[in-house]
Formats: structure tokens, C-alpha cells, sequence
């Protein structure tokens, strides 16, 4: 008690001490973190001076991976939704500068335009009805706050679209073709000249003749280093198991198939005794038999020879009913195949028809208010109606059926093939005859049918097919794992990477350049987490680590480390030697040069003076010799029966003489040049206009920071 009464009495001063000490760790963690009081962890970029935040960007990603559903990654959802934000922000820094905005009007008019075609906000008449925007916006804001949402942000889209294609036809007007552009675009096409020249080819000294270095190298990336700037990269090699069924796993498969064909004994509980089991080959229930033993269920659709594999097309259709065909492979499934029925079937049909949908069919529209019982009786009256007098067909499409798609055409679907419609609607229309009519229900409503026309019977089978997945077993599952382990234990223990796998006959493969967002792995596919790996701080050079990816895993090395900056000499490499080579061999060619004249130098270097005629400045080429724009262009800087120096082109080192210059014809006016110029200007604003400016933008990229990838 003595002790409580104490607590009891200094229980102010322990409050204020436990407070003490619960702020002290709150803030440590926040210093830890760095992120609470600054924000910097919290900003996903920075796109000239507009902020991208960790948690708007994460909303938008949400909903687009919803649109795009789950195809995509969520890699590829996170750059799409990157590029759309990066050009939001890029273009709404140009609408600033300039003032445009989108009034509320003008809003009204691009949603009336965007929004012309939907149901939802047609009048009686066909027309777009404010009112029902008005009414969906509404309703939207008092029952789906997440819905209003997305209603916004598409108001955004729409208005950021509108501003975007207001700025480009902004430029677009802007951009004009002088008549003085006009003049040169004419007579670069125009003017034209004839050559003699003299060729020496930089493929007549073999490669193994010029030396460069790693200076030289070094020295060409130092003269062009815009060209040769490269972001932070990683190279890795790794090593893949994969749980792939084995030789042994797919006869024991196949055996399995086999057995099911045979007659079984199995014992029955219910009656005391030994039954037998009719089998595949003898049973008369084959759905039943095939869905009880298959991966796949039975398919009880009639296929033309066309439809079924082209494997065993033929091999089916030589079989009668009842005949069995396989173990056969087909796409990672071991199968058997027998022949249930055989019939003759029209190739194609042609019918009309009205859709009656009642509340939850398929595609129904929110206005539908029939029941199942009462579209079933509109649908049963109309065709009465219908039997009675067949000409008021298309006039009830139009007043009825609710199928947009075949309404235009009076509720018709021109000619079609086999197992097109849902299977209903296809059984009524291939096994019944021209004129038919009848009420047909389905997952969209009911149909009133009428069979226009039908042809070209074909022989079509009912196959029954027991399919089994070709999978690896549990044993060699296993084997995987011992496998992986044991290589991974091996690497770990400082075996050489390479030589391990060598001795254990196990495939390296090295992928070089994988930068900091990637997300793909050649041979292995989306694997960020290998990327992420590359990438951490921790990750020396020589690291190893085992990912489990689908069926299977990899085990990595990390080899090298590349930071953002110039690329090194052994990466520029393979792009930098041929360049330098060329420049070399042109220095070797100039060298044993003496001659002026053309006539001197072909016969110096045991080649002839050949000719080109009719050269233009548009297409910079010659005959014989390829595209040589330099050499074309001093071509132009000569006068007739001038020759040139030497000159460096593209394919070789070259000695060139104008023998004739011919102007292009004078115009009394070049206004037609200028206007060709000024679309080729126009035609290119959409495709490079944004481009240039998210190069000229000040972009801080926070992604990797922010641990958004």
C-alpha cells in the first residue's frame, strides 16, 4: 500500500516523464525517417516547380490499374500514370505562361461533344440532355464519393485535352513558309549537278590493320559526351530452375490417360461388392466421364474439321463414333479425344431478330424494368404479333429490341459461321430450317428469331476430350529445389559462379544495362524485385541472391556496378571503335595520297574515275558510291570543271570534279515551295512539340527515393 500511495502521490510527475520519453521516440523516428517533417519523402517529383505527391500519384495508379485491369503490371501501370503526370505538368506550365484556361461554358460545350453518343444522357429524341448530365453529376456526388472522384478527374482530362490541342493549334498558326524557304526548298531539289570522282573505300584496308586504343576511345566519348551520357545501370548474370515437368512425369501422365480408356473394378461400399467402371472407350456418359477426369470440361459444341487443332484434325475426322484418338500433346495438355456424334451443319447462317432484356440480363441498361416473366411474355406476344403478319418485323426491332448492334439493320446479323452467338441462339438458328421463327432465351434477354437463310451443309463432330496438364511432379519439384539450394550454397561458399554452374551443366545468363525502373528480365519476364536488389545500397559487386519466381527460381550475381554520367570506355565500345577506325583508316588513305588531279589518283591507286549525274542537295546520293551528304554538299560548293581536296565521306575517303552544273528553272513565284514547307512544319508540331518541351523542363525524378517502383 505504501508503495501505491507513493505512485499515487508522484503520479503528475510520472505522467509528464512517460510523455516525455513516448515524444522523444515519435521524434527520433520522424528524424530517422527524414521524411514526416521535411515532405522530401513524400514528393514523387518536382516537374518545374509543381510538386507530385506520393499520395495523389498512388490514387491515380489505383485507378488506372482498374481500367487497365490485371494484364498489366504494376510497373507498367506506374510509368503510364508517370508520362501523363510529367506531361500534365509540362504543358500546364506553357498554359500559365500564356493564360489559356477552359471556362465554365466551354467545359459544358466539351463535355457536350465528348459525351454526344452515350445513352445515359439522350433524350426521347437522340439528343445529348444537359439535364441528365446535370442529374448524373448529382447523383454521383451524393452516393459514390469515389465515383465523383473519377468524375473529376475525367473533367480534368477533358479540359487538359481541350487546352493541350488549343496550344498546338496555337503553334501550328504561328508556323508559316517563307517565300524565301520556299526558293531554297525548290532549288535543293532543283539544282543539280554531274560529278567525276575517285573513290578510295575505307573497306580496302582491313580492320586488323588499325590499331585504337582505349584513349583513343576515351578521348572520342570526351569530345561527344551529350552522345554518349548514360543513367545509373547494373549488370547481373543468373542462373534459372525451373519447375518444368520432366521425360518421366509426362509418360506417367500419358499411362494416366491411357488407364482411363480400360474398364475398371472398384469396389462399392453401398453394395459390398466389386462393380465395373466403363472407361472412356466404352462409357455412354461422356460428359459426365470427361468432366470427372478432365482439366477441361466437356465442350458439347459440333466443330467443322477448320475449328479443331490442325495436329489432329485429319486424325479425328477419319474416325467414326465412338473411336478414340491419342495420348496426343497439345498446348501443355496431354489429351484423349473421342468422337461422341457426327452431324451435317450449315456453314453459315442469316437471321433477324428482336432482344427483349429484363432486369439483370446481360448488358441490360438501367432503365430496363421487365421481370424475367414479363419479357418472357412481351416476347411470347410480339411473336404472335409477328406470325401473324411478318412485314411488322423491323418496325417492332425498332420499337423493342434493345440490341443497338443489329436494330440499323432491322435486328439483322448478315451472314455468319457456326458457333458464332451465344449457344442458344446458335442452336436455334443451325438446327433449324429457313423461316423458322421462335422465342429464345439467353444471358442478354429473349430473342423473337426468325432463320432467313442457311447454307452449305458440312460434316461437323462432337469430340469428348480428356485433357491433363503437363506438370512437373512433386519429385521433380523437389529436384528444383535440392537443385537451387545446392548451387546457391556452392556460390555463397566463394565458388567461382561460372565454373559452379559449368561443372553442374546449368546455363549462365548475363543481362547487362538494367537500369533503375526496369521491370523486365530477359527469359524470366517482370521481376522488380531483381531489379530492386541491383539497385540497394547493400548490393556489392559479387552479391548472390535466390528470387523465387513463377515455377521456379533464379539465382543472381550482381557484376557490375554503372553510375549516372559518361558511359565507360568498355560499354562505348562496341559503338565508339568503328567510329574512330573510319576516322583512322581516312587518316591512313589521305596519307598515301599525292596526286591532284582525279585521273593522277585513280591510277596511283590501281581504281578508275567513275561519274554520277543529275545529284541534289534533297537526297544526298551517288551512284556507286551510296549516300554521301559531305561530299554532295562541296559538290555544291564547287564550280564547273573545279575539282576538289580530299574529302572524308561515309563509305570512303573521296577526290570529286564538277562537269556540270544545271539550276533549277526559275519561278515567277515560289509560294507553292513555301506552302510545302510550312505543312511539313505543321505536320510535325504534334509529334515533337511536346518533346521539346519535357527536355527544356526541369524534372526531378523522386520515384526511386519515394520507393514508388
Amino acid at each position: 500500500m505504501a508503495v501505491l500511495n507513493k505512485i499515487r502521490q508522484r503520479s503528475l510527475f510520472l505522467i509528464v516523464v512517460i510523455a516525455l520519453a513516448l515524444f522523444s521516440f515519435v521524434l527520433a523516428d520522424l528524424f530517422k525517417s527524414g521524411s514526416a517533417l521535411t515532405g522530401s519523402e513524400n514528393v514523387v517529383a518536382t516537374i518545374n516547380g509543381k510538386e507530385i505527391t506520393r499520395e495523389d500519384f498512388l490514387q491515380k495508379v489505383e485507378i488506372a490499374q482498374r481500367q487497365l485491369g490485371p494484364n498489366a503490371t504494376t510497373t507498367q501501370v506506374m510509368n503510364r500514370v508517370w508520362e501523363q503526370e510529367v506531361r500534365k505538368a509540362v504543358m500546364e506550365t506553357q498554359f500559365e505562361e500564356l493564360g489559356i484556361t477552359v471556362e465554365k461554358d466551354q467545359m459544358r460545350d466539351l463535355l457536350r461533344t465528348a459525351l454526344a453518343n452515350s445513352p445515359e444522357f439522350l433524350n426521347e429524341a437522340g439528343l445529348f440532355d444537359e439535364n441528365k448530365l446535370n442529374e448524373y453529376i448529382a447523383n454521383l456526388k451524393e452516393t459514390s464519393p469515389e465515383g465523383y472522384a473519377q468524375w473529376i478527374e475525367y473533367e480534368k482530362t477533358v479540359a487538359s485535352n481541350a487546352l493541350q490541342q488549343n496550344y498546338f493549334n496555337m503553334v501550328k498558326a504561328g508556323l508559316t513558309g517563307t517565300l524565301a524557304e520556299g526558293e531554297l526548298e525548290y532549288k535543293l531539289e532543283g539544282n543539280k549537278v554531274d560529278i567525276k570522282y575517285v573513290q578510295l573505300p575505307y573497306s580496302s584496308i582491313a580492320d586488323s590493320l588499325v590499331e585504337v586504343s582505349k584513349s583513343d576511345i576515351s578521348s572520342y566519348i570526351s569530345k561527344n559526351k551529350k552522345k554518349y551520357e548514360v543513367e545509373a545501370s547494373r549488370d547481373i548474370k543468373f542462373v534459372q530452375f525451373n519447375e518444368v515437368a520432366s521425360v518421366e512425369d509426362e509418360n506417367e501422365i500419358k499411362a494416366e490417360l491411357t488407364d482411363l480408356l480400360k474398364d475398371s473394378e472398384e469396389y462399392n461400399s453401398v453394395t459390398k461388392a466389386n462393380e465395373t467402371r466403363k472407361g472412356f472407350l466404352n462409357t455412354t456418359d461422356n460428359e459426365g466421364f470427361v468432366n470427372s477426369n478432365s482439366d477441361i470440361k466437356f465442350d458439347d459444341r459440333f466443330l467443322f474439321k477448320s475449328s479443331l487443332p490442325s495436329t489432329i484434325a485429319d486424325s479425328i475426322f477419319k474416325r467414326n463414333v465412338g473411336d478414340v484418338y491419342g495420348p496426343y500433346k497439345d498446348n501443355g495438355y496431354y489429351k484423349i479425344s473421342k468422337v461422341v456424334a457426327v452431324k451435317q451443319v450449315p456453314d453459315s447462317a442469316k437471321v433477324r431478330h428482336i432482344l427483349v432484356p429484363f432486369i439483370g440480363a446481360q448488358s441490360a441498361q438501367p432503365d430496363v424494368t421487365q421481370t424475367d416473366a414479363q419479357a418472357k411474355a412481351t416476347a411470347d406476344s410480339l411473336l404472335t404479333v409477328i406470325k401473324g403478319d411478318r412485314s411488322r418485323f423491323e418496325s417492332l426491332v425498332t420499337e423493342f429490341s434493345s440490341d443497338q448492334g443489329s436494330v440499323e439493320n432491322g435486328g439483322r446479323y448478315d451472314w455468319h459461321p457456326y458457333n458464332t452467338m451465344v449457344p442458344e441462339f446458335n442452336d436455334f438458328e443451325f438446327e433449324g430450317n429457313v423461316g423458322d421463327l421462335g422465342v429464345v432465351k439467353t444471358v442478354f434477354g429473349y430473342h423473337i428469331i426468325e432463320i432467313e437463310g442457311l447454307k452449305e451443309k458440312q460434316k461437323a463432330v462432337q469430340v469428348g476430350t480428356i485433357a491433363r496438364k503437363i506438370e512437373p511432379s512433386e519429385a521433380t519439384v523437389d529436384k528444383v529445389f535440392r537443385d537451387a539450394s545446392s548451387f546457391e550454397l556452392a556460390v555463397l561458399a566463394d565458388k567461382d559462379f561460372e565454373t559452379e554452374a559449368k561443372d553442374k551443366n546449368f546455363v549462365v545468363r548475363p543481362v547487362n544495362g538494367i537500369k533503375v525502373l526496369d521491370e523486365n528480365i530477359p527469359g524470366v519476364g517482370n521481376q522488380r524485385a531483381i531489379v530492386r536488389w541491383a539497385f540497394e545500397e547493400g548490393s556489392e559487386v559479387g552479391a548472390i541472391k535466390r528470387f523465387s519466381i513463377p515455377n521456379g527460381y533464379v539465382i543472381a550475381q550482381l557484376v557490375a556496378k554503372h553510375e549516372k554520367g559518361l558511359m565507360s570506355v568498355e560499354e562505348a565500345t562496341a559503338s565508339v571503335l568503328p567510329i574512330v577506325r573510319k576516322e583512322k583508316k581516312a587518316e591512313m588513305l589521305r596519307d598515301k595520297v599525292s596526286a591532284t588531279n582525279l585521273d593522277d589518283l585513280a591510277a596511283s591507286q590501281n581504281t578508275s574515275v567513275r561519274t554520277a549525274s543529275a545529284i541534289n542537295m534533297k537526297n544526298p546520293t551517288i551512284s556507286g558510291a551510296g549516300r554521301e551528304p559531305l561530299v554532295v554538299g562541296a559538290a555544291f560548293g564547287l564550280n564547273e570543271g573545279e575539282t576538289s581536296e580530299l574529302i572524308d565521306g561515309n563509305n570512303g575517303v573521296y577526290m570529286i570534279q564538277v562537269t556540270k552544273i544545271e539550276p533549277a528553272v526559275a519561278l515567277d513565284n515560289y509560294q507553292g515551295a513555301a506552302n510545302r514547307v510550312e505543312q511539313q512544319k505543321v505536320n510535325v508540331v504534334t509529334s515533337k512539340l511536346y518533346n521539346a518541351l519535357k527536355e527544356a523542363a526541369d524534372i526531378e525524378d523522386n520515384r526511386v527515393e519515394t520507393q514508388i517502383q
